[in-house]
């Protein structure tokens, strides 16, 4: 193997390195997305335990709280979204820049 398919395999492992990373983001954004649609199911669940107006105060703030879970999580699963799209393509364009240039070797042996 030549320094040429070396670069280009380390090139590679750090592609897919970046794409384990931005999986784990897209979890993470899944589950900050998921965590406030299941209190709120709690809380209709129990609703007949309470009354709105004994725990307004109370709703307003899990409501504020839980819209903004949900808009990080939603940030979170676009931006790691678009971003293992890019190093798809980048792995893509790598490979077949590797299988361009072994052929190209093979042709010349």
């Amino acid at each position: 193997m030549n320094k040429g398919n070396s670069e280009s395999f380390g090139e590679l492992k750090v592609l897919l390195a970046e794409k384990r990373t931005s999986l784990a983001v897209l979890r993470t954004g899944l589950a900050l997305f998921t965590i406030p649609i299941s209190v709120l199911t709690i809380l209709i669940a129990a609703s007949e335990f309470y009354t709105l107006n004994e725990i307004f105060g109370l709703f307003v703030t899990l409501i504020i709280i839980c819209a903004g879970l949900i808009s990080v999580g939603t940030y979170l699963i676009g931006r790691s979204i678009n971003k293992i799209l890019k190093i798809d393509d980048r792995i893509k364009r790598r490979k077949e820049k590797i299988a361009e240039d072994t052929s190209e070797r093979q042709d010349a042996d």
